[in-house]
């Protein structure tokens, strides 16, 4: 027991050496954070003129503040959301996951640990700009325990992602490049996944097709949680979210097995 311990307090180390190691990279958070307010004034002005287009105050429950703020939550989720494939695949080209094989840690356990603090604390500073932005264009939103509910989707939501990016790294053991399926993955994150607009909008047979999908649960989830809070639909966001989170962990163990397997059989 006692060393089972020790081994899983190797993994809040981690977590707590990303993110000293994240605070020296002054100059990457201020160039993502440029991004997310150019991003979003970009969103503005285009669903200004589909509003003013529209002529009415809302659209699919949505007014035009609430669609900013929809956006300012999704695009500060996207953009805290870091690429595991790249890493991934370097440590397999480079036969560096042969020797993280061998450390104390599992690979998978490490890697998680990691993706949790880099994707916080990312969050937290898009959060805080995006944030500044909605309050000086629109004020404070009443949102009520919308903010609450949205801390509680957010775990899910990290963890799904953390999750599908992995499915999509690991197929580094087999393929060579994994940029083409981590364009895919995020193409699909931006459409059916809800990053460019609330799935509301979409047509009834697409929402449907959704909802079967993983997609939601990383980021109309928790957007949708903020700006249109319904209790009633708490419990079954997250029955939804921590369902597909343990099917895709299921999937990611099962192709860790089988990659380490390979590696064997190749590397000896």
């Amino acid at each position: 027991m006692r060393n089972a311990a020790l081994a899983w307090r190797k993994y809040p180390a981690v977590t707590r050496i990303t993110l000293k190691n994240s605070f020296a990279y002054v100059a990457d958070f201020f160039v993502r954070t440029v991004f997310l307010i150019v991003i979003l004034y970009i969103f503005m002005q285009l669903w200004s003129a589909t509003y003013a287009g529209e002529g009415e105050p809302s659209i699919a429950g949505y007014s035009f503040s609430d669609m900013v703020w929809y956006l300012i939550i999704s695009e500060a989720i996207t953009l805290a959301l870091p690429s595991l494939s790249a890493i991934v695949e370097q440590d397999v080209k480079s036969g560096d996951v042969a020797y993280r094989l061998t450390k104390p840690m599992h690979y998978v356990g490490y890697y998680f640990a990691w993706y949790n603090a880099d994707v916080g604390l990312r969050l937290g500073i898009n959060l805080l700009v995006g944030g500044a932005l909605g309050l000086l264009v629109f004020g404070v939103p009443d949102f009520g325990y919308g903010w609450l509910a949205f801390a509680v989707v957010a775990v899910g939501a990290i963890a799904v992602s953390f999750l599908l990016n992995m499915i999509v790294a690991l197929c580094a053991f087999w393929v060579e490049e994994t940029t083409g399926l981590e364009f895919v993955y995020k193409k699909l994150l931006f459409t059916v996944g809800g990053m460019l607009m609330p799935l509301e909008m979409f047509p009834l047979w697409l929402q449907d097709v959704c909802k079967w999908l993983p997609f939601q649960a990383v980021l109309y989830f928790p957007a949708s949680t903020v700006t249109s809070f319904e209790p009633s639909k708490l419990l079954g966001m997250l029955a939804v979210q921590w369902g597909w989170a343990a099917a895709l962990a299921g999937i990611v163990f099962w192709m860790y097995g089988r990659g380490v397997r390979k590696l064997n059989v190749n590397g000896g």
